[in-house]
């Protein structure tokens, strides 16, 4: 994995504190980013991944996806503002 400074963290704990549920929420994320390779198995994005962080569930996204794909980097980001989510190392627009 590159450096920490390029990449954008989900985490799983909202801005107030409280622990996201459901737990398994970092794995439907990654999962719905993902496409269906041969013989039906999930081929996750090079760019997302999970993580734990501190005991933490997390999203871990490479900052170049926001110049590759763009929209994709903003379907993350407005789910994580959406549900009011720590955010970290997010580019400044």
């Amino acid at each position: 994995m590159s450096d920490y400074n390029e990449k954008v963290v989900i985490k799983g704990v909202t801005r107030d504190g409280r622990r996201f549920r459901p737990s398994d929420w970092a794995q439907r994320l990654t999962n719905a980013v993902a496409s269906i390779g041969p013989n039906n198995r999930i081929i996750y994005h090079p760019n997302v991944s999970m993580a734990m962080i501190e005991g933490v569930s997390a999203v871990v996204i490479d900052r170049s996806m926001r110049a590759s794909d763009p929209r994709l980097f903003e379907f993350l980001i407005d789910f994580a503002r959406s549900n009011d989510l720590q955010v970290e190392n997010l580019p400044e627009d």
